[in-house]
């Protein structure tokens, strides 16, 4: 047997990186991690998920104290955001998560740390810092990068990714987004609260476009009454750096060419994986401009050499990676063939009201040409988001010809929190009715899971034939009351 350095090697310490190399470590395995950047948490700790959710909560809040007369209160002007108090709040979340992701944490866990680049010499051998170490088995889990897409002039013009604008010094007064994915989304309703004029331009005709219509179009409708501007079926033609301001030029569906102007642009176009200065091909392993090449276990084709996480190009989440870690852990070093499943994958979008998603959606399920029937739930009808402020929103579940639930979508407050219970009735395959027996506290928004399950099974309880039979054995002498005309239009109506 090779004696090697150590028993796993894991390059890159972002969510995936990190879960292997707490998992490994802990089971016995002599543990190295290599990070490029200067401190471990990844694109997530530092310009994704932390600093994105902490500048969405700050403009929450300051969106809320701008309209309190909704709720009763006296009506107020707060004043002008001073955005360094806002990266300075995000910068603090970050301290406080990074104290969980530090050096001396994984030190203490056994892992030896190097922070530097590495570069596979061989498929067994990494170079970093000058040095050349072995391992057994190698985890690459080096994350993405934002896209930046080939726009005239854009190589000449300043603009900003996730990873600058979380940490500006002023507020933008105007600020155009280039896309409308989730990062887009969350940001372009961010900044419009906190008093930027923000501009939304989407080459497709529909924001969000894994999402599904009604969904995507009620999340714009609130943008819009918010005051965000979106233009669909817009192309970014050209930009221009005109000292003062950003020139954008764009044009419609039609044609027809407007000219923006602006003080900053976002380019929020997607991902590109990290693969650059790896030296994949002195390891062989196979790799495109889209990500590694794995298998269900997460092998590449070196089958010592797994991938996990965003540099894979599938389930850019970090959710998906912390999975994708826990994965390998059980195939490096326990050795069993465990692969990965992700039929009731959820993922959510931060914006207000938060849009979450877990298996098949309607888009999803016309594709694959699998016949749904679909259950709707108002956010109207549930006290607790009246009481909130919150009349808009739905909840959608969708069922198949046996009325197996292939997937839910929640546009509604607090949607993230919202579909966990689905996520462990699907993953623990619990029956509806036994969702829609279980108890709720009231008032809660959850009570909208349970009220969706009841309401798939309430046609069958309440039938006319259950009434009948009903009537026969137990004499029941049926209705009590009958409405009028009058009442009866009310009802109707409401």
């Amino acid at each position: 047997m090779a004696n090697f350095d150590y028993d796993v090697g894991i390059i890159g310490g972002g969510a995936a990186g990190l879960t292997v190399a707490a998992g490994v470590s802990q089971l016995g395995a002599r543990t190295l991690l290599i990070e490029r950047e200067g401190r471990l948490g990844g694109d997530c700790l530092h310009y994704g998920c932390v600093p994105s959710k902490t500048l969405i909560k700050s403009a929450q809040v300051y969106h809320m104290m701008s309209h309190a007369d909704r709720y009763g209160l006296p009506d107020i002007q707060p004043g002008p955001v001073d955005f360094r108090r806002v990266s300075s709040r995000i910068r603090g979340v970050i301290d406080r998560i990074q104290e969980h992701d530090s050096v001396e944490r994984f030190c203490s866990l056994g892992v030896k740390v190097e922070l530097g680049d590495a570069t596979f010499m061989d498929e067994y051998t990494v170079a970093v810092n000058g040095q050349r170490v072995t391992a057994a088995r190698w985890v690459i889990a080096t994350g993405s990068s934002p896209a930046v897409p080939e726009i005239p002039g854009l190589d000449e013009t300043p603009f900003l990714t996730n990873r600058d604008i979380f940490y500006m010094d002023s507020l933008p007064k105007s600020l155009v987004v280039l896309g409308a994915g989730p990062v887009g989304i969350e940001m372009a309703q961010a900044f419009g609260r906190l008093g930027s004029n923000v501009t939304v331009i989407q080459r497709a005709g529909q924001i969000l476009v894994r999402e599904d219509r009604d969904m995507a179009d009620a999340v714009m409708a609130h943008l819009v009454d918010e005051g965000v501007t979106v233009h669909l079926n817009a192309a970014v033609m050209r930009v221009r750096d005109l000292g003062h301001a950003r020139e954008v030029v764009v044009e419609d569906g039609d044609g027809f060419e407007h000219t923006l102007e602006t003080e900053a642009i976002l380019v929020a176009l997607g991902r590109s994986v990290n693969v650059e200065g790896l030296g994949l091909l002195n390891a062989g392993v196979d790799y495109s401009a889209g990500g590694i090449e794995v298998d269900a276990r997460l092998r590449t084709s070196q089958k010592h050499i797994f991938a996990a996480g965003d540099v894979t190009g599938k389930y850019q989440f970090t959710h998906a990676a912390g999975y994708e870690g826990g994965i390998i852990v059980v195939n490096a070093v326990l050795r069993l063939p465990r692969r990965t499943d992700y039929t009731w994958f959820p993922h959510a979008t931060y914006c207000d009201p938060e849009l979450a998603s877990i298996g098949m959606n309607e888009t999803a399920a016309g594709k694959a040409e699998v016949e749904v029937k679909v259950w709707k739930e108002e956010f109207r009808g549930n006290d607790r988001s009246l009481a909130e402020g919150h009349d808009t929103g739905f909840l959608k579940m969708l069922v198949d010809k046996r009325e197996n639930v292939m997937g839910i979508q929640i546009l509604g407050p607090h949607a993230g929190d919202l579909i966990s219970e689905w996520v462990a009735v699907l993953n623990g395959k619990v029956k509806l009715s036994t969702l829609a027996g279980a108890v709720h506290p009231y008032p809660t928004l959850g009570e909208i899971n349970k009220r969706v399950a009841g309401s798939l099974l309430a046609p069958k309880l309440f039938s006319e034939s259950v009434r009948r039979k009903l009537k026969f054995f137990f004499n029941l002498k049926g209705r009590a009351c009958e409405p009028s005309a009058a009442s009866s239009t009310i009802t109707t109506e409401r």
